[in-house]
């Protein structure tokens, strides 16, 4: 919601990726971290292969996943791509611890879409479900179109245009009709 008090979560998308009696963890996927593209990490952890992927090309941000962990990366992508690590969050999404799966897209063998993150968001048991009901978060299904989405900068105005709100008729103030 527009009236989210903390900065880090200003106008943030996240996509859930687990959620639980224990629990929930997602991970924001509009927030691009400045000055870091996915070309210099993987020349920062010295990725190589036999087969030369130009990273260059790709062009992919890295984004800011939340503030639990900023140094942990995921690599969120299609369905397409399975490995041993991989958290399956359904047919259509999948995370992937990144060192290995940096190693497979410079082989060539990555997925059809992705993006790569720092960090995540995560809330003890219970936490979500209270700030749902406090007004701070709007919920609705993913979409791969809005999820990969080359254009960060609009995908909150896309994901509250997709439950059919005006972004400017929200309020913060909470009530039952």
């Amino acid at each position: 919601m527009p009236t989210m008090g903390d900065p880090r979560f200003h106008r943030a998308v996240i996509f859930l990726c687990a959620h639980d009696e224990g629990g929930a963890m997602g991970l924001v996927i509009n927030h691009a971290l400045p000055s870091i593209d996915l070309n210099d990490l993987v020349k920062q952890i010295k990725v190589e292969s036999d087969i030369k992927v130009n990273f260059e090309n790709m062009s992919l941000p890295v984004m800011y996943g939340g503030p639990v962990e900023s140094a942990r990366g995921f690599l969120l992508h299609s369905g397409d791509f399975i490995r041993a690590d991989t958290m399956q969050i359904n047919r259509f999404y999948g995370v992937t611890g990144t060192l290995d799966a940096l190693k497979d897209i410079a082989l060539g063998k990555g997925p059809e879409n992705l993006m790569f993150i720092l960090g995540y968001a995560g809330w003890d048991a219970g936490q979500l479900e209270s700030e749902i009901i406090q007004n701070a978060w709007l919920v609705s299904e993913p979409d791969e179109k809005l999820v990969f989405a080359a254009n960060h900068q609009s995908k909150w105005t896309e994901a509250v245009g997709k439950l059919g709100i005006d972004p400017a008729m929200l309020s913060g103030e909470v009530g039952r009709a």
